[in-house]
């Protein structure tokens, strides 16, 4: 699934993934590869990134949001505050702030 995470400042990630895990706002939800199309409303929380590999992937000063998982580093977490998410045909876009 490819997925795009937009702020009112930047686009912090745009990118293949493996899985995605966001705080919806009736409880934390994961997406994977073919979900059925979802619109939801994000509360504060950590979005979780499941990627196959960071070869392809920069975390630099922009993207210092991002952050890779102590554990597991095929892991991102992003912290929000709130943002909506839009997942349908394999494309996600998460608007965050």
């Amino acid at each position: 699934m490819f997925l795009e995470i937009v702020t009112p400042e930047a686009i912090l990630f745009s990118s293949e993934v493996d899985s995605l895990t966001v705080p919806g706002v009736n409880g934390e939800f994961q997406m994977l590869n073919n979900h059925a199309p979802v619109v939801s409303v994000l509360r504060e929380g950590i979005v979780n990134i499941h990627i196959h590999s960071q070869t392809n992937i920069e975390l630099d000063d922009l993207h210092g949001k991002l952050v890779p998982d102590e554990a597991d580093d095929k892991i991102l977490t992003l912290a929000i505050s709130s943002g909506t998410l839009e997942l349908n045909d394999n494309k996600a876009i998460i608007l965050a702030d």
